[in-house]
């Protein structure tokens, strides 16, 4: 649900996204709020009582909004309004979700949504991080991305995502291409061995140095769940 469908359509049907919505392995819709509106100046936001700078959205067109979605899908979905005050998103939390019976997602603008709104139909509310953008559009198509690749056919095989950073606790391992050698810099010998329990032992071992150098908090944790 958001002001601005057309941006999220552009989006979503690029690249791997894209593909799979076209070939049903997932549904994934953009629904303007602003049809929804009652106001007769087709106006979805106002004035915040109390005072204070911009507009609010106002809690009405979201609502009928959802509603309808409600009534096309034949039940109600879990709502997520994507928001500074969520919880941040996390792989585990995306992989929860692509498990699950599909969601809805609630796109926020200018000052934010009527209190009362979010109070009567939303279910969670997720950040994709410590700072504010201009609106909820790109953290949902962040959130979309994240869990649409985790649905099974999306990607060519699970392996795709199972050994990415954060998947399992640690950072990923570095990855090599073609040439062998780029400016003075090789390809470590050992993925050219062939030896391919080898390898799997150098990639686990870059990634803890990885996690160890980058992201120290996050091998306290897989460390703790030796």
């Amino acid at each position: 649900m958001t002001l601005f469908p057309d941006m999220c359509e552009r989006v979503l049907s690029e690249s791997i996204i894209g593909r799979a919505r076209a070939a049903g392995k997932i549904d994934v819709r953009c629904t303007d709020i602003r049809p929804f509106t009652e106001n007769k100046h087709g106006r979805v936001d106002d004035y915040p009582y109390g005072g204070g700078m911009g507009m609010v959205m106002a809690a009405q067109p979201i609502y009928d909004c959802f509603q309808s979605i409600c009534s096309e899908r034949g039940e109600r979905p879990h709502l997520i309004y994507m928001s500074p005050k969520g919880k941040v998103l996390t792989q585990a939390r995306a992989l929860e979700l692509s498990h699950g019976d599909g969601f809805a997602v609630l796109c926020g603008h200018y000052e934010g949504v009527d209190q009362r709104l979010l109070d009567e139909i939303v279910d969670e509310e997720i950040s994709i991080g410590d700072y504010v953008l201009t609106g909820g559009e790109l953290p949902a198509l962040v959130l979309t991305d994240t869990v649409c690749r985790l649905v099974p056919g999306v990607l060519s095989n699970d392996a795709c995502f199972e050994e990415e950073s954060h998947f399992g606790g640690l950072l990923e391992y570095p990855q090599y291409t073609r040439p062998v050698e780029w400016r003075g810099r090789e390809v470590p010998e050992v993925l050219l061995s062939g030896n391919h329990a080898v390898i799997e032992r150098w990639r686990h071992e870059r990634a803890v140095e990885e996690t160890e150098q980058k992201r120290p908090d996050m091998l306290d944790i897989y460390q703790g769940k030796l």
